[in-house]
């Protein structure tokens, strides 16, 4: 991987996102790996003038909320809520929230499927509630 890479915090993502818009970068792509049990790390990738920056956020405990950085690039909804179908990450903040169901279907629950972290989906009801 080619670039600058920095690394983040949960503290400092949503700032550290919001300088890079600000030095004119475009978001370019998010992917995110498992590194252990319960543990992930979120790499985020940036572009301007054809040059690569990167963020990578180790040591992601998927209990814990992540800030979302839907806020700062709203296309960032789609790659948050991937790593939520995928990998069962939380985002805290994230503007359009497919509650699992962006690449899952809702029958998914209880059935093991390759790459995902299968849990339960609990499909929230009309008015936001459960």
């Amino acid at each position: 991987m080619k670039g600058k890479e920095s690394p983040v915090t949960i503290d400092n993502l949503v700032s550290e996102v919001m300088h890079m818009k600000n030095d004119g970068y475009r978001l370019v792509s998010m992917t995110c790996r498992q590194t252990g049990e319960g543990e992930a790390e979120i790499l985020y990738h940036f572009d301007k003038d054809m040059e690569f920056a990167h963020l990578r956020m180790s040591g992601v405990k998927t209990a814990d909320p992540v800030p979302s950085i839907s806020g700062v690039y709203f296309a960032a909804i789609i790659g948050e809520n991937e790593m939520r179908d995928q990998y069962d990450l939380t985002f805290e903040g994230l503007a359009l929230d497919f509650n699992r169901t962006l690449l899952l279907d809702k029958e998914v629950s209880a059935v093991t499927v390759p790459m995902v972290n299968n849990v339960k989906i609990d499909l929230k009801e009309e008015g936001g509630s459960k």
